[in-house]
């Protein structure tokens, strides 16, 4: 049977909301919010298991904004109505912009609540009141124990991306925040996987939930063809240049393990010659912002990332990730290469593997069942004469990959091969 925007008015959605969707262009919902939505009306505590680009988001966001919209309450000064906890800030960046996109028929006053940038006008909007905070768990207890934020009449909780939360080492923080809200909210908690943590802790803060899963049946993405190269790790840069200039290669998201690896390899690649943005946690938020929207637009093509950007990060159109170093934790492999490959296209992603890291790429395989594909590739002989190729001062001034292209983006590179 197929969905129409009518089935949002069969999940109880009123007017204002529909209308905002249409603005959108969501034209059917997705499982997750087909499943969620009608609970969530009920004011139903609910655990959900769901990766980035389900449409999570809305599937928690449209419920909440009805819910404070009918309750028709005027926002109290320091004391929101509905909190939602996210563990980067461009997590909560992006929580934030649908929630604005969402709302913007009703009177609801929401603000981002981040660190690394002043907290006067954050302070400034929690004296105004407001409906909705979207924030890190940092700034938000910093806020609180200097009395800028009261807890104590949250209405709505929703701890978004739950097991990143646990692995960023928040889970003091997370119960600290819990422990200031009413115990008579309404809870809501989504990770993309369910580790023991995770399930102890829904089992603390959710009252007899609802549990919606929508986990791939497989562990990768079927469209994402996986290979790797072995190769040392003094060639590791050489090699992820020739890569890059594979003509198939359109956008890349290049994933190191610390935030030094970014610098210098995106550094590296910028002598050489290829458009590339760095981006981490020492970033200043503004620079985080800059990288994202200079990657997003086109102006650069390849983004240089730690696994800050494995999740909560929705880009389209990435042809390839490689992972210049593979990840400690197996599964942060599984949400690395989920960056491509989105919306029913195809991609490609390509690990680069030095001889230690041959139990790593096995503890992959185990998570996966599955082994990906070993490919050989000749680097061409060095040649201290030739000249770095010089970047287009503007990425969208190439050519776009054709549909052809784009299908086969997972094609091997060619040995020698360069971008004309």
């Amino acid at each position: 049977m197929t969905t129409s925007l009518s089935d949002f008015q069969s999940l109880g959605l009123g007017e204002k909301l529909r209308r905002a969707l249409r603005d959108v262009g969501y034209t059917e919902p997705t499982p997750i919010q087909t499943q969620a939505i009608p609970h969530l009306l009920q004011d139903r505590d609910l655990l959900g298991v769901a990766q980035t680009g389900t449409g999570k988001t809305a599937a928690f966001a449209l419920p909440l904004l009805q819910r404070l919209d009918e309750e028709n309450s005027l926002a109290k000064p320091r004391r929101p109505r509905a909190l939602i906890l996210a563990p980067t800030r461009e997590l909560a960046l992006q929580i934030h912009e649908e929630l604005e996109r969402f709302g913007k028929y009703t009177e609801l006053r929401q603000a981002f609540i981040f660190g690394g940038v002043s907290a006067n006008p954050q302070i400034k909007a929690l004296r105004q009141g407001l409906d909705v905070v979207v924030a890190t768990p940092g700034r938000l207890l910093d806020l609180a124990g200097q009395r800028h934020i009261d807890l104590s009449e949250v209405e709505v909780l929703v701890l978004d991306e739950a097991d990143r939360l646990l692995d960023m080492g928040f889970i003091r923080d997370v119960k600290r925040i819990v422990a200031q809200t009413p115990n008579s909210r309404q809870s809501l908690l989504f990770s993309a996987t369910m580790p023991h943590a995770v399930a102890a802790l829904a089992r603390e803060i959710l009252d007899d939930p609802v549990r919606v899963d929508v986990s791939p049946k497989q562990v990768t993405v079927k469209e994402i063809d996986q290979r790797f190269v072995m190769v040392g790790t003094s060639d590791k840069q050489r090699m992820l240049e020739h890569l890059l200039r594979d003509d198939e290669v359109s956008r890349a998201i290049v994933f190191t393990r610390t935030k030094h690896g970014a610098n210098k390899v995106a550094k590296k690649l910028g002598n050489a010659g290829i458009g590339a943005e760095a981006i981490h946690g020492n970033k200043s938020q503004g620079a985080r912002q800059r990288a994202l929207k200079n990657f997003k637009n086109g102006d650069s093509w390849v983004l240089v990332a730690t696994d800050i950007a494995a999740r909560g990060i929705d880009i389209d159109a990435v042809s390839h990730v490689i992972n210049y170093e593979l990840p400690h934790e197996p599964e942060s492999y599984v949400h690395r290469i989920g960056r491509t490959a989105r919306a029913g296209a195809t991609g490609a992603a390509w690990s680069l593997v030095d001889p230690s890291e041959r139990s790593r790429l096995r503890a992959v395989e185990r998570l996966i069942r599955f082994s990906p594909s070993e490919i050989e590739v000749n680097l061409p002989p060095r040649d201290p004469a030739e000249a770095p190729r010089v970047n287009p001062p503007r990425r969208r001034s190439r050519p776009r990959a054709s549909t052809n292209q784009r299908a086969n983006a997972s094609a091997l590179p060619r040995a020698g091969s360069r971008r004309r």
